[in-house]
């Protein structure tokens, strides 16, 4: 077995590096998904990101 691990800042990004991932690995086993959100002074900051097991 196998890990990959993608983090992108915008939701959009996440979606569009795991799809392009799963068009080209077809023996996926699990795919977990996290938000993380943090503040910096006024800013929110998020994170978001999905780990891929696959074969």
């Amino acid at each position: 077995m196998k890990v990959k691990i993608f983090d992108e800042s915008h939701e959009s990004d996440l979606e569009a590096s795991v799809n392009a991932f799963l068009s080209e690995h077809k023996d996926i086993v699990d795919i977990k998904y996290q938000v993380s959100i943090a503040m910096f002074s006024e800013e929110q900051i998020y994170c978001f990101s999905a780990m891929i097991i696959y074969k």
